[in-house]
Parts: structure tokens; sequence; C-alpha cells
């Protein structure tokens, strides 16, 4: 019996992703006719695909975030049926991401002062991993501290005091 090595995906692998989930982006903008620019970055061991268009565009009937989340889910699954692995990439489309933050931030201010008004700790509503560890750092932030709890679609972010 032989031990399988999982090797740690490099840049390149990332920037690929980029790639391809850029490539799946524009076609869609495409059919839909819509206007967008598509940049891609690596950042935090994964790809980030960002959509942005000047003022005026109709790009905004994208950047909505639940159809950011199912747009991201589509291009994942896009990407892994190219690369034959998981991916992790990470899609922005209008700003969404900036915005999404914006409204983490706000969620973690209101927990931190129920829990400076006594409560014991503050629960969170579910969260993707990648929603949890920008308010795992907000927590940080702040001072205080965070662990993600719960299974699946129920895992969370539980604040309590650092």
């Amino acid at each position: 019996m032989t031990d399988v090595q999982h090797e740690q995906p490099t840049a390149d692998a990332f920037a690929d992703e980029g790639e391809i989930a850029a490539d799946y982006i524009e076609e869609l903008l495409d059919i839909c006719d819509i206007d967008g620019d598509i940049d891609i970055d690596v950042t935090d061991q994964r790809a980030m695909v960002s959509v942005t268009a000047t003022e005026g565009s109709n790009l905004s009937v994208l950047s909505k975030p639940e159809v950011v989340s199912a747009l991201q889910e589509l291009v994942r699954l896009a990407v892994q049926s190219k690369t034959g692995a998981f991916s992790r990439m990470i899609l922005d489309i209008g700003g969404s991401r900036d915005q999404r933050k914006a409204e983490l931030s706000r969620l973690v201010s209101r927990a931190v002062e129920r829990i400076e008004a006594g409560s014991p700790d503050a629960s969170l509503p579910p969260m993707s991993s990648y929603e949890r560890k920008i308010v795992h750092d907000l927590v940080a932030e702040r001072g205080f501290h965070s662990e993600s709890s719960g299974e699946g679609k129920d895992r969370h972010t539980v604040i309590t005091r650092g």
C-alpha cells in the first residue's frame, strides 16, 4: 500500500482556474448581452475573478448577492469539470464582494453590541467558508473571539469576548 501525496495547487493552477472561469463568465455575458470587463487575480490561495463595468451598464442585474453565489457555484462546477479538481474560486460581480463585506461588518458590529450589552455570545446566520473567514478577521480586529459551529449548510460563526 502506498501513501498518496496531495500536492498543494500552485499559483499557476490557480491562474488556470481563473482563465477557465473567465472564459465561462465571458460566454455567459455574451449570451445575456451584458457588458463587463473581466479581471483575474490569485489571492488567499484562490483564483479571484472580478467582473466590472462602467456606470450605466446592465451588469447590475447579475450583482445581487444571491445571483453571484449561484453563478459562483456554476463557474466552480465548470472549472472542476475541466480540471478534475475541486475549485475554491471566488467570483465578484460589480463590487458584490465589497458590498457583502460591508454587510458582514454590520452583522459583526450588531453581534458585538449584543455581547457588550451582556450577552455571553452571539451567533451569526449560516454562511460560506469564505464569508466566515471574513467574519473571523473582522471579529479579531475588534478584539473578540469567533469560532465556526455546525455542519454543512448550517455552519455559522459564534462570537464571544476575547
